[in-house]
């Protein structure tokens, strides 16, 4: 682990993002929504920042590639095949989306499906699972609610009646 240095920073914004400087760069920029830490791994060997160094300790220059690459990591030399969004519905192009962007795209995609009244639409609306999973035991909460199963009631038996089984 590395020490503190006279230019410590607490907090160091990366992608309009505060990530804390006391952790490793790596497990850092995993607060960014959109970056996991195998792409926070590739985005510290391009930018060639020691991925164990803390955060609140990296230069003002690195936190500008570090930056750089972020907005578009196409440019840097990352893989298509690691890009959290491939081959857009609009545009076709494969991107890598952070932050607030990635909910909106999300949800736009889902309120497609919905409007086109697809099957993965319709099971989103009505809070289905959507890819297969078996219904039986589980998927049973309405809303936040849990929703259990209704037992059929019991017949009232009857008192001093007896079977005429056979006769009659």
């Amino acid at each position: 682990m590395s020490e503190q240095k006279p230019n410590f920073k607490h907090i160091v914004r990366v992608a309009n993002v505060d990530i804390p400087g006391d952790r490793p760069t790596r497990v850092a920029l995993t607060k960014i929504k959109g970056i996991g830490m195998n792409f926070a791994n590739v985005l510290c060997t391009i930018t060639g920042v020691d991925k164990e160094e803390k955060a609140g300790n990296l230069s003002e220059e690195e936190v500008k590639k570090l930056n750089t690459v972020v907005e578009n990591p196409a440019a840097h030399g990352i893989p298509s095949w690691f890009f959290n969004r491939r081959k857009d519905y609009d545009t076709g192009e494969d991107m890598h989306l952070i932050t607030g962007t990635i909910s909106f795209v999300k949800d736009n995609d889902l309120k497609r499906l919905k409007k086109i009244k697809t099957l993965r639409g319709m099971r989103h609306q009505k809070g289905l699972p959507v890819r297969g999973q078996r219904t039986k035991s589980h998927f049973r909460k309405n809303k936040g609610k849990v929703v259990g199963v209704a037992k059929k009631k019991a017949a009232p038996a009857t008192e001093g009646k007896k079977d005429d089984k056979g006769k009659k």
